[in-house]
C-alpha cells in the first residue's frame, strides 16, 4: 500500500486526495532522494505535512520526482501531487499531507 496525499484545511478536512495503491510514489521518490534531500524527509510509514510557506521549496525539489517518473502512471501521479502542491501554495490555511502506510 502506498501513500495517500491529501490537500487539507486547517481543521484537517480533506479537500482533495490522491491515492497510490500501487506504491508508485515510493518508487519515484527513491530514485529522486539523492538529488533532493527534502524528499527524504517524507515519512513512508507516518504522516508528513507541508504548509504553503514550504511549497516553493517543495515544488522546486518535486522537479526531481518529475524527472524520475518513467511510466505513464508514475507521471500521472507525480503531476497530480504537483497540482495539489500548487493549490496549497496559493492559499492560506491549506496543507499538503502525505499519509504513509
Amino acid at each position: 500500500m502506498g501513500f495517500d496525499v491529501n490537500l487539507q484545511d486547517e481543521r484537517g478536512r480533506v479537500i482533495a486526495t490522491i491515492g497510490d495503491p500501487q506504491n508508485l510514489l515510493h518508487r519515484v521518490l527513491e530514485r529522486a532522494f539523492e538529488d533532493e534531500p527534502l524528499l527524504v524527509e517524507i515519512d513512508w510509514y507516518g504522516d508528513t505535512v507541508f504548509n504553503r510557506l514550504q511549497m516553493p521549496r517543495f515544488l522546486s525539489q518535486w522537479k526531481a520526482a518529475e524527472a524520475y517518473a518513467k511510466s505513464p502512471e508514475e507521471v500521472q501521479i507525480v503531476e497530480a501531487v504537483k497540482a495539489l502542491a500548487v493549490e496549497c501554495e496559493g492559499s492560506v490555511h491549506l496543507y499538503l499531507k502525505f499519509v504513509g502506510d
